[in-house]
């Protein structure tokens, strides 16, 4: 892992970051509120580091992102990019950094990607003098070279979300914010699109990753934050949010029917941290986080039918299993 420059101060600085939102329900008699989506958000990421910030749908990591590009005005709390106030120098802020968002939102279909890029270009201000070439550079670096006459519309997901990082990077931005890239993308383009982030970061670019792919993060990203209830929960890189479940063992067993009685008798071994079920399209699949050394395996094997089994497997945790501790102990709150 490449150590973050800190030559000139943190690339990004958040510093209690709050956005609260008006909220009307009702017609005849409508009833005024406030949600607050983001609470109190610090950290800072380095010139040059890859930083992921995970959550689940609606922790706040989008409005956050939003928060540091400008496109979002903080309701408490500062932020600075590059040394410069996202509220008093918004300007300075968007000429320095790119915005890479997942879908297919953000391009013109009926076009052709050169033409895309040429418009896109236009409008963020790229030399007139360099513009061909800077083009011609980046369809290379993404791999649309020879493709680029064609028409977007007839472009694979992947090859979008070649196109969107193109488009991001036509500015060469110092800081590339790239939210939730790879979301509906085959391994094959999505394992292109790890290696050209990869690329970026040891050229110096800074680059802000929201994903839900939790491998991708544990192979991308210097440092994560988990944001989850519109706070962070926990920040540190992989190995450190993987300790935090390291003298944890996983049994995954597929199985049908099993019912919350069961899986509270369950629960209830000693030994066993945590029981959490996925429902899949003919069964279930229980996970078991068991201390690790304990023999215990067997005894939750016991309480299941034995007709019901499938496969059943014991891994070591991940930076998913973490990932889930962290989210869920939110979710539980305080005890």
């Amino acid at each position: 892992m490449k150590t973050p420059s800190v030559g000139g101060g943190p690339a990004i600085e958040a510093d209690n970051l709050c956005r609260t939102y008006r909220t009307r329900t009702g017609w005849l008699r409508p009833r005024r509120g406030e949600v607050t989506a983001v609470r109190g958000v610090t950290f800072d990421v380095g010139r040059g580091e890859l930083f992921g910030l995970l959550g689940p749908n609606g922790a706040g990591k989008t409005t956050t992102i939003k928060m540091l590009n400008t496109l979002l005005l903080p309701t408490a709390g500062t932020a600075r990019v590059l040394g410069h106030d996202v509220v008093d120098e918004p300007r300075e802020v968007r000429r320095r950094i790119g915005y890479v968002f997942g879908g297919d939102r953000g391009l013109y279909d009926r076009l052709c990607a050169l033409d895309n890029l040429r418009y896109f270009a236009e409008l963020y201000g790229v030399d007139p003098r360099e513009r061909n070439r800077r083009i011609s550079e980046l369809l290379d670096r993404v791999g649309l070279s020879g493709r680029e006459n064609d028409r977007v519309e007839g472009y694979s997901r992947g090859m979008r979300q070649r196109l969107h990082i193109a488009r991001g990077l036509l500015h060469e931005p110092e800081v590339l914010f790239l939210d939730e890239p790879s979301i509906g993308v085959d391994p094959v383009a999505a394992r292109d699109l790890r290696r050209m982030v990869q690329e970026l970061t040891s050229d110096g670019t800074t680059v802000l990753l929201t994903t839900h792919y939790m491998a991708e993060a544990d192979e991308l990203c210097d440092r994560i934050a988990v944001i989850a209830g519109g706070a962070i929960q926990a920040l540190g890189t992989p190995a450190e949010l993987k300790s935090r479940v390291q003298d944890r063992e996983i049994l995954e067993v597929e199985t049908t029917d099993v019912d919350e009685e069961r899986l509270r008798q369950i629960r209830k071994l000693d030994g066993v941290r945590e029981v959490n079920v996925t429902l899949q399209e003919q069964g279930q699949m229980i996970t078991v986080h068991m201390g690790r050394g304990r023999e215990i395996a067997g005894a939750v094997l016991a309480m299941m039918d034995d007709r019901r089994l499938g496969r059943v497997t014991t891994r070591h945790a991940t930076l998913e299993d973490a990932y889930v501790a962290i989210v869920e102990d939110t979710d539980r709150g305080p005890m």
